[in-house]
């Protein structure tokens, strides 16, 4: 049966309990609370820029060091997304982004406060950041666990909540500042993010308890031969039914006790009874963060693929605008390449959902596919001259990052990288590995436009790491076939090894010794 039974009029404080993974239900709820943090997470960050220019006259300081404000923060995001999974586990989704809500909120709200740039690196830079941590990565992972199906196209939608929140944050914050001063604006940005608490008390676990399906024994025949090994002794008795011969280990037919049993002619039955598992046995202890992912060689190969890509996801937004200036395009027509880039990550956010939504597909050969377009996409910004050029660019990259941005992380889930099972833990590593990459990027491509003066070494460098991220992503289905294949061959393996080895003469020297006894009784 395919029914799905799910508790019903149970508070919101209370577990979600399936039969299966419900592709639906209250799984909308955290489709929607998702949506809501990411604008108030990712979408807050990627607006921060309209305060730059504010900080760098209030502080007297250079834009590098504002910018490190940023940095830091999503440096600090990243790096504590161990943390997140191990927190998530030990005391649930719900309580934890809850926190994390918090924390984002302090942040912000004494930033409002700050006289120097260093007090920003502490209250937005690590306060935030760590509730931006707490806040994202655990709400895309219970949100994976209620979505089977439909994972793909439902994370890949709710995901587009950070590009709305560019559209309407960015525009809205400038004009409230100019009314009250980027102080005031700053602390009515943190009141806002106070928003994800409620989101997060939204986050109901859930629980699956699958069905166990019990296999009815047929009648047994009582002239089956039957052979049974009790404490390394063979005890064998012989009953002559008509013309044949039984020979059987039963207790029932030692020497004393040994009555003919008739015949059953009833026919045999398979019948299958689903029956739910009601009961509560011992669970094993939940370990608080699964390093076991890391002996797997499919999640390695994604790992390095995460680690190499993340450093093609930033060079269009920071230095979009400058190359553009350089080839003497005017800020407003730079501007609407930065929102035509954002547009087209929706669209292409929502296509690969609906595409990986559809059944049968390899989902990780279609990222492949996308990876490699994106490469396709950075080697192309500096052959753009002229506005037409980079619009042309920036359209076709800000789609092709939506496929690859909205889905690297839920694929976690699949089989061919670790599954959902492992799939909290993993995102915790696998979000932990890619930090390294989000710090030292912005400063090695930095590093080449001052040495070369040209922007488009930083597109050259981005466009390499995401090559050889999509060389590692081409391995992940192949380590995990192989995988596959050698954990098969070790179960055989074993099995066969489970199994004695009877000697060949075993049975007949049974009876052999069982027939020389029966003459013995009849001589007598």
């Amino acid at each position: 049966s395919k029914m799905t039974v799910k508790a019903v009029n149970m508070p919101c404080t209370t577990p979600n309990v399936y039969t299966k993974v419900p592709d639906g239900g209250w799984g909308w709820t955290i489709a929607f609370a998702f949506f809501f943090v990411e604008a108030l997470t990712y979408g807050i960050i990627k607006s921060f820029g309209v305060f730059f220019n504010d900080l760098m006259e209030s502080f007297d300081e250079t834009n590098s060091r504002i910018s490190w404000i940023i940095s830091i923060c999503v440096f600090v995001q990243t790096f504590t997304a161990p943390l997140s999974t191990v927190l998530s586990n030990r005391f649930g989704h719900r309580f934890v982004v809850m926190a994390g809500g918090v924390l984002i909120s302090t942040g912000m709200v004494t930033a409002s406060f700050a006289r120097t740039v260093v007090d920003m690196y502490v209250t937005i830079g690590v306060i935030s950041g760590l509730g931006y941590c707490l806040s994202f990565l655990p709400t895309v992972t219970i949100l994976s666990q209620y979505f089977d199906k439909r994972r793909s196209l439902v994370t890949a939608v709710a995901s587009t909540g950070e590009c709305f929140a560019v559209f309407s944050f960015a525009p809205a914050i400038t004009a409230l500042k100019e009314q009250i001063g980027w102080r005031y604006s700053l602390l009515s940005v943190g009141v806002l993010q106070l928003s994800i608490v409620i989101c997060g008390s939204l986050l109901r676990p859930i629980i699956i308890k699958e069905q166990e399906v019990v296999k009815a024994q047929p009648p047994e025949e009582p002239t089956e031969t039957k052979y049974m090994l009790e404490n390394e002794q063979t005890r064998t008795s012989i009953e002559s039914i008509d013309s044949g011969v039984e020979i059987t280990t039963s207790p029932s037919n030692v020497p004393g006790n040994t009555k003919a049993e008739p015949k059953s002619e009833e026919p045999k039955e398979n019948v299958q009874i689903l029956v739910e598992n009601d009961s509560t046995p011992p669970e094993p202890k939940t370990k608080l963060l699964d390093f076991s992912v890391m002996r797997d060689y499919s999640f390695i190969c994604y790992a390095f693929f995460g680690l190499f890509a993340t450093l093609g996801f930033f060079a269009p937004s920071l230095y979009i605008i400058p190359l553009s200036l350089s080839l003497g395009i005017s800020k407003d027509h730079s501007a609407y390449i930065l929102s035509a880039m954002a547009i087209a990550e929706v669209f292409g956010r929502i296509s690969a959902g609906w595409v990986l939504n559809k059944k049968p597909i390899r989902k990780i050969y279609i990222e492949l596919i996308c990876v490699v377009l994106l490469s396709v996409a950075l080697f192309a910004f500096p052959f753009a001259s002229e506005f037409w050029g980079l619009m042309t660019c920036s359209i076709f990259f800000g789609f092709m990052l939506g496929t690859v941005a909205g889905t690297h992380i839920p694929l976690l889930a699949e089989d061919d990288v670790v599954g959902i099972a492992k799939m909290s833990s993993a995102a915790g590593v696998y979000v932990f590995i890619q930090s390294l990459a989000g710090l030292a990027g912005p400063p090695l491509a930095g590093v080449l436009v001052d040495t070369t003066q040209n922007y488009s070494s930083a597109f050259y460098s981005c466009a390499a790491g995401m090559v050889l991220g999509a060389v590692f992503l081409s391995l992940v289905r192949p380590c995990k076939a192989g995988l596959c294949h050698r954990q098969q061959q070790c179960a055989e393996e074993s099995a066969a090894e489970v199994v004695p080895e009877l000697p060949d003469d075993f049975i007949e020297m049974d009876i052999g010794k069982s027939e020389n006894s029966g003459k013995g009784c009849d001589g007598a």
